[in-house]
């Protein structure tokens, strides 16, 4: 899988900010249909109280993505993140979450530090804007573009289509 960035919420500040509850949401238990997805996925997701700014976390991904280490950072910071309640804007959450996917911290912490990865997730967001993203998750399975949360089975069916495609 590759994975793209895109800014969600370009609004937050570089130290994060309180979030307010959504209509449905009652403590850490997410709204529907989100929730009953989660549940049907086997997705631990608890909504935190505060809303971190992620730019770090985008950054360190790319650097992550081309160590081909996409796959196990992403799935760390999702886990820190839902499961544990870690603030994905805090360098130290993302120390632990490089480390424990053997990603080198020291040349990781100077490109984040310096921006390196900067331009390469603003072109990404941008791309993303370009082709009608405004939402996350958002996927391209074959020729199919879907966004937002979606049962299991859509996937299957994308898959089915996809493949159905290149026998064609």
């Amino acid at each position: 899988m590759q994975g793209k960035a895109f800014i969600l919420r370009p609004d937050i500040p570089k130290e994060g900010m309180t979030r307010e509850p959504r209509p449905g949401e009652v403590g850490d238990q997410l709204s529907e249909p989100l929730r009953t997805f989660a549940e049907e996925a086997g997705l631990v997701m608890r909504r935190s109280s505060w809303t971190p700014n992620t730019m770090y976390a985008m950054e360190a991904t790319e650097y992550a993505q081309q160590q081909g280490q996409f796959d196990a950072f992403h799935l760390a910071a999702y886990k820190a993140y839902w499961e544990d309640g870690k603030d994905l804007g805090d360098l130290d959450v993302i120390r632990e979450i490089a480390l424990g996917c053997g990603l080198d911290w020291p040349e990781l912490s100077r490109r984040l530090e310096s921006g390196h990865h900067r331009s390469d997730v603003l072109a990404q967001h941008q791309q993303a804007l370009s082709l009608g993203v405004n939402a996350i998750p958002a996927f391209l399975v074959g020729n199919q573009f879907f966004m937002g949360a979606q049962r299991y089975e859509i996937f299957q069916l994308a898959l089915a289509r996809a493949k159905e495609a290149t026998r064609a």
